[in-house]
């Protein structure tokens, strides 16, 4: 077993009262193999097995691993080689999975755009990592791609339809298209993926390395631009190794449902790779479903193995509040749920399990982790609040902000400081960025520690209680307030849905607090915002009373759900007016 993944088994986390799941390894030596070669020995052993569900059609493992073979060949010949970057303008689709894994099956480097993007947007992505060649769906192209296209350095276009792979009849799909019913569009000088399906197979003699780079992923961007981590094959197989222990019955015939898009790390990891790892199935939608499709889909194609489900809260949340959903028969057919990219409330968890008969529990992870670090327990000692346990071969600790070679040990709010995690998913770095790799990433007992800039503190079970992102640490009045914890606080009041905290400049106080706040319906025209704020401040801690309510429709988000306060800030008029202030401030100080 490589020592550099091994976690002695003395850890707190460990220990019985811990709760660590009797069905899970605490370490595991994990393999030096490419995701190609994963996809490869997995349809070997279970070629007829189903492994893709999209718009009503199944894709087999054979299936799979042939469209693969053949895509592969048709890069090499259009002269695509080990290290070049071919990036997907593709939402879930068979086709995504196919062009992801044949271009490791060459030793390129894939990478994932979001296809909510706008052209600036695509053109940062592909800018910074040196996109070579692109796959993009027809009908993204004109709105995304074509303003750019001059400026983006692109040497070749794939150019796929949301249909093509679906076996729905040539008749069908062409009145469908020519109706407008298949959103459609033409790609100029970009060759079909079809033509590139039914190429020859003949894969070029590439030797690839287990740390070969697999991927390049853009960090949220949700504390600033978004950079580029630089994902191994080794980060990603071990990866989707670890989730797979911890979900322990995603096994052969299993299934997974893939609503959150495949270009985030969360369901490249939790929902594609791991299926292929294990022998399982992904039900892949090209945009969320509605509510009620959603609960049918589980409904009809629930195995007997049942069905796993990864997602944000808002995802499980629509589950649980959805008013009908005793019209389906969910009994059995939900089990070990992940919910990430945020908070869990212990509302929703509970709602959740009553309505479906599931499990569901907070994940914790981050794309530099490619990106998953932990999970709380699906039975035993449940805590909501914390994120629960490192998965097998990751260790972590709190360390001092300032000096991190400080550990600060268990304990409670006392030893607040920054999470520190180590395992074969922390990623290569930061793609040439090499003094904010150094930031990031630092040797600590013969072990790479990855530096996540989240804020918390170790339970004396080993359970880590994150509070909030370093850099979003609002500062009031000389006292550390969390976001989160204020968001949680608010969050309290029957009233409210939904929350975002978020700090304002402010020349006397430093920072001021103020909250966005969503309504549930039946409390809209019932609730002012002063009346919230004069709950606020009956129910917490001075200094952490938002001095601002703002009520508002909806949340912005990512497209995996998780809440864009810097959005919500950058957009007030007051935050934007204080900004102001201080520059004039700073200017005229310099005159």
């Amino acid at each position: 077993m490589d020592k550099r993944f091994y976690v002695d088994e003395s850890k707190p986390w460990f220990k019985k009262e811990a709760g660590w799941p009797d069905e899970v390894p605490k370490n595991i030596d994990f393999p030096r193999m490419t995701l190609g070669e994963m996809l490869r020995n997995t349809a070997q052993k279970h070629p007829d097995h189903k492994v893709i569900w999209f718009l009503d059609q199944w894709v087999t493992f054979r299936e799979l691993d042939e469209y693969v073979d053949r895509v592969a060949s048709a890069f090499h010949e259009m002269g695509l080689r080990k290290g070049d970057v071919i990036t997907l303008l593709l939402p879930n689709s068979i086709q995504y999975v196919v062009c992801y894994y044949a271009a490791a099956r060459i030793g390129a480097i894939v990478s994932g755009i979001n296809p909510t993007y706008k052209p600036a947007e695509v053109l940062h992505q592909v800018k910074t990592v040196g996109t070579k060649a692109m796959v993009v769906l027809d009908s993204l192209y004109e709105s995304c791609v074509a303003p750019i296209r001059d400026k983006s350095g692109i040497q070749k276009f794939i150019s796929t339809n949301i249909v093509d792979l679906v076996k729905m009849g040539v008749v069908k799909k062409t009145l469908g298209k020519l109706l407008k019913k298949i959103p459609t569009g033409d790609v100029p000088d970009s060759i079909p993926l079809t033509r590139l399906l039914d190429h020859e197979i003949d894969l070029p003699d590439v030797k690839i390395d287990a740390d070969d780079v697999a991927t390049y992923i853009m960090t949220g961007g949700t504390t600033g631009v978004p950079k580029a981590a630089v994902l191994s094959h080794f980060n990603c197989v071990s990866n989707c190794i670890q989730c797979a222990a911890w979900l322990h019955k995603a096994k052969v015939g299993a299934g997974v449902i893939g609503v959150i898009p495949t270009f985030h790390s969360f369901a490249m990891t939790g929902v594609m790779n791991i299926s292929i790892h294990v022998g399982a199935f992904m039900v892949l939608f090209p945009r969320p479903p509605a509510t009620e499709e959603l609960l049918r889909k589980i409904s009809e194609l629930a195995p007997p193995e049942k069905l796993m489900y990864v997602g944000a809260e808002i995802l499980f949340k629509r589950l649980a509040d959805y008013p009908d959903i005793a019209n389906f028969n969910l009994t059995g057919k939900l089990e070990l749920c992940v919910s990430g990219a945020g908070p869990l409330h212990r509302p929703v968890q509970e709602a959740f399990e009553k309505n479906t008969g599931g499990r569901l529990v907070e994940g914790y992870g981050l794309t530099e982790a490619s990106p998953v670090v932990s999970a709380g327990v699906f039975w035993g000692n449940r805590k909501i609040g914390t994120v629960g346990l490192p998965f097998p071969g990751t260790e972590w600790k709190i360390v001092n902000s300032t000096d991190h070679k400080k550990d600060l040990g268990t304990g409670g709010e006392d030893k607040m400081g920054e999470l520190a995690v180590a395992g074969p998913q922390v990623m290569v770095g930061y793609l040439n960025r090499p003094e904010e790799t150094a930031d990031t990433i630092v040797e600590m007992d013969g072990k790479r520690w990855l530096l996540t800039g989240d804020i918390g503190y170790m339970d004396n079970d080993g359970q880590v209680v994150l509070r909030d992102r370093k850099k979003q640490l609002i500062k009031h009045k000389g006292y550390s307030v969390y976001p989160k914890e204020v968001e949680e606080l608010v969050g309290g009041n029957d009233a409210v849905s939904e929350v975002a905290v978020a700090g304002i400049p402010d020349e006397t106080d430093g920072e001021i607090i103020k909250a966005w706040v969503v309504l549930k319906p039946e409390f809209k025209g019932k609730l002012t915002e002063d009346e919230l704020v004069k709950w606020s401040r009956e129910n917490m801690t001075h200094y952490k009373v938002p001095a601002h309510v703002q009520f508002i429709d909806e949340l912005p988000k990512t497209l995996v759900g998780k809440v864009l306060r810097r959005e919500l800030q950058e957009a007030d008029p007051l935050f934007q007016q204080r900004v102001a202030e201080r520059k004039a401030r700073e200017q005229a100080k310099t005159a």
